[in-house]
């Protein structure tokens, strides 16, 4: 494992550092912590290291994610507490369990009346605060295990909203049944739930196709380094 065009030095990494990863489909938020630890202190020799990460990417969501290196893992709060900006694509007339193509579709819905004045209009309404649920599928914790985990074993579960905030839901494409879209939000907000319930007030169904992360704050994906 290495990193296009990174250099860094061993006092500066103790120091702390932030580095800024553009995360690959497929890696947990978690995969690439672990990778660039076990790569950093065995390239440069440093035994004891601190690595985290600040505000994870679903695995198949790919972009932006800032990692923390030393002393730099005290900022990581108020890192995840920044405006993040994601791109992406969602897919109309069908759901899924996991609102994402990470599980297959469970439902047809009819599309035939939504126009494209429907569709920006009911982007604007989710602008704002407002209380999300977050998906079933998702690595928050309850009772000691993991939303997913009651998921795949099909348990039921209560699960509590959690208060976001979304500045922008701008559709910049249409291609029915595939929208493209661009979203700012607060930390906390699952961008699959968003979409789900963008379904909902379409008087139809909708599941997250792809999603990218293209900001956290003024730091840009256009700055990370590729992980080869």
């Amino acid at each position: 494992m290495r990193f296009s065009n990174a250099l860094f030095f061993q006092q500066e990494l103790v120091d702390g550092r932030l580095i800024l990863i553009d995360k690959p489909c497929g890696w947990t938020s978690f995969d690439v912590v672990k990778k660039i630890k076990l790569y950093l202190q065995k390239t440069y020799q440093i035994k004891k290291l601190k690595v985290g990460h600040a505000g994870t990417l679903d695995p198949l969501a790919t972009g932006l994610l800032i990692v923390a290196v030393g002393k730099k893992t005290k900022k990581i709060q108020e890192l995840q507490s920044l405006t993040k900006t994601y791109t992406g694509t969602l897919k109309l007339g069908q759901t899924t369990p996991s609102f994402d193509s990470e599980t297959h579709v469970n439902a047809h819905y009819p599309i035939k009346h939504i126009t494209e004045e429907m569709i920006l209009e009911k982007a604007k309404d989710f602008i704002g605060q407002q209380m999300q649920l977050p998906p079933i599928y998702s690595a928050i914790k309850k009772d000691g295990k993991r939303l997913y985990q009651y998921a795949r074993n099909g348990q039921t579960i209560t699960i509590n909203s959690r208060k976001i905030n979304i500045t922008e839901f701008h559709v910049h494409q249409i291609n029915m049944p595939q929208i493209k879209f661009i979203i700012s939000c607060s930390k906390g907000t699952y961008i699959r739930s968003l979409i789900n319930d963008f379904g909902k007030k379409c008087n139809s169904g909708a599941y997250l196709i792809s999603l990218r992360r293209t900001f956290i704050g003024d730091y840009s994906v256009d700055d990370a380094l590729t992980i080869l």
